[in-house]
C-alpha cells in the first residue's frame, strides 16, 4: 500500500528522511527531498558573487602563505615576467632570439601595411609594434602571443573615423582621434580586467565573430585593388558596391606597370603561405617572405625611379623613436562620443582576437592563459600606447603562429621583436622610402584571405542552423552596410537568440523505457512508452518573469493535447501531471507565482500537479512560498520513476482505475 507516512520536506539533519511504497510487484522506496543546508543571506550572496565574479578563485594560493611568500605572489600575479624570469637562461634565450627576429621580419611590414589600412601615416605602424609588446612582455600571462597591430582594428579604426574626419583633409585632427580612440580602447580593456567582467565580450559569439572577420577581409582585400592597381582617386567608403564602382569608375588610373608587379609578388606571397601551410616545418620562408619582398620590391623601384613614375611609393619615414603623443589626446566634446564608440568596438575586438590566440596557443603548449590578466596586460598597453604615438595593438594570430612554429619559450620574444624595431626606427627609416605601396597591398591580402573561413561556416550551417543565420548577417551586414552596423546587427541576432532560449523554454514529454525506471523523451526515444494516466513533463530552463506566462500556457496546451490523444485512443483517464524540474536551475516570484496558477488550474480540471527534484535553490524558494504545502504530501518526489509507482499503488489502494 502506497502512502506517505512522513513529511515529505525535511531538513538534511533529519534522520528520518525516507519512505517506502508497496506496488503491485516490487516495493520502491520512496526519498524525500531535502532542502538545503541553511545559509545566512550574506553567505549565499557572498557564494553568489564569487561564482559570477571569481570563477578561477585567485586568492586560493594565497593561503597558508608567509608574508614574504604573500608578497612574491602577488607580485607575479601582477607582473607574470616574475613567474617564469627567475627560471629563465640561456638556452631559452637563444631560442626566443630566433623567434623574435623572425616575428620581427614579419611586424616591419605588417606595422607599416595596417596603418596605411587604418588610414595612418605608415610610420605609427612601427611604433605600435615597438612600445606595446615591451609592456605586454612584462604584464601578459601567455608565453606565445606576438602583438602588434591587426587588421580587423585597422580596419574597423579606419572606416569608424573616415566616416566623420577625413584622413587627408584633416590629418592632424585624424591623428588625435586615433590616439583617442586607443586611450578608450585600453580604458575599457582595461577596466574589464579590473573588474573580472570578461564575461562581456561574450556577446561576440563564434558565429557572429567568422561571419565578421569574413566580411572584413572581403571589404579589406577590395581596398587593396586601389595599391594593387595603381588607382590615385580612390572611394573612403568600405561598403562592397562603392568600392567595387569606384574600381571600375576608375578604370583610367590603373598602371600596367603597377599590376604585373603586384601581381607578380601577390603569387610570391601566397605560394610561401601555401608552402608553410602544407609543411609547418618551413614556417620561416612565409614568415621572411614579406620582409624579402619589401626589399626586392624597394630595390627594383629604385632601379625604375627615372624610367616610370607610375608606380607610387611610400616617400619619407621620420628615424627616431616614439615621440610622445599624450599633448594630442583630444577631449573636446566634438568628436569626443566618435572616439568613445570607436575606442569600444576596437578594444573589444582586439581584446576577443588577442585572448582567443592567446588561449589557443596555450591550449597547443599545455599551459593555461588568465583571461582577466590578458585583459589588464591590452588594456595598459594600449593606454600607454596612445601616449607614446601608438594605435590599438593586440596578439596577431599570424605572428603569434610563427611564434610558436620559430621555437618561442617566453614573452622574451616580444622584446626581441621590439628591440629589431628601434633598430629599424633609429636607423633603417631611409631604406623604406621606395617602398612600393602595391607590396603593402599585397602583404594585406595575403594576410587577410586566411580570414575567410568557409570550412567553419559551413560547419556551423551543419550544426546549428541559427548560428549560421547569425554568421551570414554579420557578414553581408559589414559587406553591405558597414563595419560596425555589421557587428551591431550580428550581436542583436545573438542576443535575440539568448532571449528565444530564455523566453521560449524547451518542453517535453517524457515516456518509460520498458524494464527500467528511467524515464526519457518519447520523440528521441522509440521505445518508451507513455503511462496510463499520467503525463510527464520536462522543464529545461530557469523559470522567471520572461517565461513563467509562456510555460503555463504551454504545459495547460500540452494537457490538452494529452486529453484528446485519450478519447481519440479511448486510453485510461488522465489523472496527473508530472513536472520534471532537474533542468530548472532557478526560479522567481514569478516562476512561483505561475506554478500556484498552474497547479490552480488543474485542480479546477480534476488534475493533480506533481514536483519532480527541484534543485537545493529552488526547493528553498518553494518551501518559503509555501507552495509544497499546497501540494500536499504525494505532490513532490526525488524521481519520476518514484512518484509514477508511489502514486500508482495509492489509486489503486483506494480502488481508483
Amino acid at each position: 500500500m502506497g502512502h506517505h507516512g512522513t513529511n515529505r520536506i525535511e531538513d538534511m539533519s533529519s534522520p528520518n528522511n525516507e519512505t517506502a511504497a508497496t506496488t503491485r510487484e516490487t516495493v520502491v522506496e520512496i526519498h524525500s527531498v531535502c532542502l538545503p543546508p541553511k545559509k545566512t543571506t550574506f553567505q549565499k550572496l557572498k557564494k553568489r558573487f564569487g561564482d559570477v565574479f571569481f570563477p578561477d578563485d585567485p586568492l586560493e594560493r594565497f593561503r597558508n602563505q608567509t608574508w614574504r611568500n604573500k608578497v612574491i605572489l602577488g607580485l607575479q600575479s601582477l607582473f607574470p615576467i616574475f613567474t617564469w624570469g627567475s627560471q629563465y637562461n640561456l638556452k631559452l634565450f637563444r631560442s626566443d632570439v630566433i623567434s623574435g627576429l623572425t616575428i620581427a621580419s614579419l611586424a616591419i611590414p605588417q606595422g607599416i601595411s595596417y596603418a596605411k589600412l587604418a588610414n595612418l601615416p605608415p610610420i605609427v605602424g612601427l611604433y605600435s609594434s615597438f612600445v606595446p609588446p615591451l609592456i605586454y612582455s612584462v604584464l601578459g600571462s601567455s608565453k606565445h602571443l606576438a602583438v602588434g597591430p591587426v587588421s580587423i582594428a585597422s580596419l574597423v579604426m579606419g572606416s569608424m573615423l573616415s566616416e566623420s574626419v577625413s584622413p587627408t583633409q584633416d590629418s592632424i585632427l585624424y591623428l588625435k582621434l586615433a590616439f583617442t580612440s586607443t586611450f578608450f580602447a585600453g580604458l575599457f580593456q582595461a577596466s574589464l580586467g579590473l573588474l573580472r567582467l570578461g564575461f562581456v565580450i561574450d556577446f561576440l559569439s563564434k558565429a557572429t565573430l567568422i561571419g565578421f572577420t569574413a566580411g572584413a577581409a572581403v571589404i579589406v582585400s577590395l581596398q587593396q585593388l586601389k595599391g594593387l592597381l595603381g588607382i590615385v582617386h580612390f572611394t573612403g567608403k568600405m561598403q562592397f558596391v562603392p568600392v567595387i564602382s569606384s574600381v571600375i569608375n576608375t578604370r583610367s588610373e590603373w598602371s600596367w606597370q603597377t599590376v604585373l608587379m603586384g601581381l607578380g609578388f601577390l603569387i610570391i606571397l601566397l605560394t610561401t603561405r601555401h608552402i608553410s601551410m602544407r609543411k609547418p616545418k618551413l614556417f620561416w620562408i612565409s614568415a621572411a617572405s614579406p620582409l624579402a619582398s619589401v626589399a626586392i620590391s624597394t630595390l627594383l623601384v629604385y632601379l625604375i625611379r627615372h624610367k616610370t613614375q607610375a608606380i607610387s611609393f611610400i616617400g619619407h619615414l621620420p628615424k627616431g623613436l616614439n615621440p610622445p603623443s599624450a599633448n594630442m589626446l583630444y577631449f573636446s566634446a566634438a568628436h569626443l562620443a566618435l572616439a568613445i564608440k570607436t575606442g569600444i568596438i576596437t578594444g573589444i575586438l582586439s581584446l576577443t582576437e588577442g585572448i582567443a590566440v592567446g588561449r589557443t596557443f596555450a591550449s597547443l603548449k599545455n599551459y593555461q592563459v588568465n583571461g582577466n590578466k590578458e585583459m589588464m596586460a591590452i588594456g595598459f598597453m594600449n593606454m600607454a600606447g596612445s601616449c607614446t604615438s601608438c594605435y590599438v595593438t593586440t596578439g596577431s594570430f599570424s605572428r603569434s603562429a610563427v611564434n610558436v612554429n620559430a621555437g618561442a619559450k617566453t614573452a622574451v620574444s616580444n622584446i626581441v621583436m621590439a628591440s629589431a624595431v628601434l633598430v629599424t626606427l633609429l636607423f633603417l627609416m631611409p631604406l623604406f622610402y621606395y617602398t612600393p605601396n602595391l607590396i603593402l597591398a599585397a602583404i594585406i591580402l595575403t594576410a587577410v584571405i586566411g580570414l575567410i573561413d568557409y570550412q567553419a561556416a559551413y560547419k556551423l550551417w551543419k550544426v546549428d542552423k541559427f548560428d549560421f543565420f547569425t554568421c551570414m548577417c554579420s557578414f553581408f551586414g559589414v559587406l553591405f552596410v558597414s563595419v560596425p552596423l555589421g557587428l551591431a546587427i550580428a550581436v542583436g541576432v545573438s542576443v535575440i537568440k539568448i532571449l528565444l532560449h530564455v523566453t521560449r523554454p524547451n518542453t517535453i514529454e517524457f515516456g518509460n523505457i520498458p524494464g527500467t525506471q528511467i524515464y526519457q523523451s518519447l520523440k528521441r526515444y522509440r521505445e518508451a512508452s507513455r503511462i496510463p494516466g499520467f503525463l510527464i513533463l520536462s522543464v529545461e530552463s530557469p523559470i522567471c518573469f520572461a517565461n513563467s506566462t509562456y510555460l503555463q500556457e504551454r504545459i495547460l496546451r500540452w494537457t490538452r493535447e494529452e486529453e484528446n490523444r485519450i478519447k481519440e485512443n479511448n486510453d485510461r483517464n488522465l489523472k496527473c501531471i508530472v513536472l520534471d524540474m532537474t533542468a530548472v536551475s532557478s526560479i522567481d516570484t514569478s516562476g512561483i507565482e505561475a506554478v500556484f496558477e498552474l497547479r490552480r488550474r488543474l485542480e479546477k480540471q480534476s488534475l493533480q500537479l506533481v514536483l519532480v527534484n527541484p534543485v537545493g535553490s529552488v526547493m528553498e524558494k518553494l518551501h518559503k512560498s509555501k507552495i509544497i504545502e499546497s501540494l500536499g504530501l504525494s505532490g513532490l518526489y526525488l524521481t519520476v520513476g518514484e512518484a509514477v509507482s508511489d502514486l500508482s499503488s495509492t489509486w489503486k489502494a483506494h480502488g481508483e482505475p
